[in-house]
């Protein structure tokens, strides 16, 4: 269905005195946003440089495409590409429906004081820092008197070595940020829902619907625009694995499946002082990111869904 055109009115002077107060108070947005995230942008310019400290950020010699080159021909780049877009896909596939699944579940609770309760319980980790969840993985799964690994031990079974297991870190990073994320992201979904008019449930319930069946033709059409919204945002951070979490569970033991494109900048970057190339590695992504967005609205505007732009 195509958008209705809004006739955009002409800019005029009186117009802008008239609404002076409200363009002041968009004055410190406009303020934050030009020092912290369009001005930091002129460091982009050090991909394309090859940067020492000691000529400084002007006197650094040009090398244009070189970062990139020496980047792209790495025999990190497909092990980093793969983890990165792994890990980014199951937590997309398993951890994007959840937050709205919870949310349609919260949404058929009638008693107010056990919604209440088990909002605060799931709300609560996502304001724990990921060196708190890593501890906490820390002391559940370590073999050295870790909870469930005692737990293992008591059944008979040999201790499972969580922490250094390739085939097991996957899972742990997916299930971490599923237990701290879940509660917070459903707030999007159930101030969606609390919208939905009621009316369309009676109507529904007077038809003979059940309550799968209101669910399917009237709450999922209700939110559809807020789930799409969220999903094309998710996209643009596909590549965006959390360098709190990654960082604070990579061992060597696990590195060959955990290093992702945040930890090698990290790593170049900060232990290495290769600002230049790790700074050619964060563009990569985030042209990555970029494309993806941009790839994803058109798809949903074709599909006659509103997009985010």
């Amino acid at each position: 269905m195509a958008r209705p055109s809004v006739a955009k009115k002409p800019f005029s002077r009186s117009a802008f005195y008239k609404d002076r107060w409200l363009y002041l108070m968009l004055l410190p947005g406009i303020i934050y946003f030009v020092i912290y995230k369009y001005g930091p942008m002129w460091g982009i310019t050090l991909a394309f440089k090859n940067y020492r400290p000691f000529l400084g950020f002007f006197g650094s010699a040009w090398v244009g495409l070189e970062n990139f080159e020496r980047f792209f021909t790495d025999r990190a780049f497909m092990q980093l590409f793969s983890n990165t877009l792994i890990l980014s896909l199951l937590n997309l596939v398993i951890n994007f429906p959840v937050p709205i699944i919870f949310a349609l579940l919260l949404n058929e609770v009638r008693n107010k004081y056990f919604l209440k309760i088990v909002q605060t319980v799931t709300y609560l980790p996502h304001f724990m820092s990921w060196v708190v969840v890593a501890g906490l993985s820390y002391v559940m799964f370590t073999t050295e008197g870790g909870i469930i690994n005692e737990g293992i031990k008591a059944l008979g079974f040999p201790p499972i070595n969580f922490l250094s297991s390739e085939k097991l870190f996957r899972p742990m990073i997916v299930g971490q940020a599923m237990w701290r994320e879940t509660g917070w992201g459903t707030i999007v979904y159930l101030a969606a829902l609390s919208g939905v008019d009621v009316e369309q449930y009676e109507a529904a319930r007077i038809d003979g619907a059940n309550r799968l069946q209101q669910l399917w033709h009237i709450t999922l059409p209700s939110i559809k625009v807020v789930i799409i919204t969220m999903f094309i945002l998710r996209l643009g951070n596909i590549l965006d694995t959390g360098f709190d979490q990654i960082y604070n569970m990579l061992n060597e033991m696990n590195r060959s499946v955990g290093e992702v494109f945040d930890t090698y900048v990290y790593r170049f970057g900060i232990n290495m002082g290769q600002l230049s190339y790790s700074t050619a590695v964060g563009v990569f992504k985030s042209v990555i990111g970029l494309i993806l967005v941009l790839g994803t609205d058109r798809l949903a505007k074709k599909a006659g869904e509103e997009g985010i732009l």
